[in-house]
C-alpha cells in the first residue's frame, strides 16, 4: 500500500499515527495492496478555500476527500489488471481537527484519525448524505477505529 503524506499546515502532526489508521483502514476493508492514497494536511486559509470552490461551503471544513474515477479502483484481488490503484486524496486541516477534538473531550490525534478514516470511506465510495448510508458509513467508520486501536 502506497500512502504519501504531505504536511503542508504548518501544524506539528503524528504522521506516522495517520499513515497506520489508513492502512489499517484500507487492509480492513480489503483494498489491492498496490493501491495508492494521497494524504494532505493543510491550513485553515487553505481548507476554506478548497471547501468553497468543490463544496460550496462557507469556512473552513475538517476533512474532504476527492475520489478518482471509481470505475478506476481496484477493491482486490478478485479484479483483473495489475496497475496500482489511485484511490484519490484526503485533505484533512489540522487546526479545525484540534477544535473539535476539544469540543468531544479527546486529543486531536484522535480526530485526526477518525477524519482519516472518514476521508477513507468516501474515497472507497461510503456516503452520508441518506439517514441508512450514514447509519452505515458511521457504524463502520466506528468499528475500524475500535479495531485499530487495539
Amino acid at each position: 500500500m502506497s500512502i504519501e503524506i504531505a504536511n503542508e499546515s504548518g501544524v506539528d502532526v503524528n504522521s506516522d499515527t495517520i499513515l497506520a489508521v489508513a492502512r489499517h483502514a484500507l487492509d480492513e476493508m480489503g483494498v489491492n495492496p498496490l493501491a495508492e492514497l494521497s494524504i494532505l494536511l493543510v491550513d485553515v486559509e487553505y481548507m476554506t478555500e478548497l471547501n468553497h470552490r468543490w463544496m460550496d461551503g462557507d469556512g473552513p471544513t475538517d476533512v474532504l476527500a476527492f475520489p478518482m474515477d471509481e470505475g478506476s479502483v481496484d477493491h482486490g484481488p478478485g479484479e483483473g489488471g495489475g496497475e496500482p490503484a489511485l484511490l484519490g486524496d484526503i485533505v484533512l486541516c489540522p487546526e479545525v481537527a484540534a477544535k473539535q477534538a476539544a469540543a468531544a473531550g479527546h486529543a486531536t490525534i484522535d480526530e485526526l484519525a477518525l477524519l482519516t478514516v472518514h476521508g477513507t470511506l468516501h474515497l472507497l465510495g461510503y456516503d452520508h448524505a441518506e439517514p441508512e448510508e450514514e447509519a452505515e458509513m458511521f457504524g463502520l467508520q466506528a468499528r475500524l477505529l475500535e479495531s485499530w486501536r487495539k
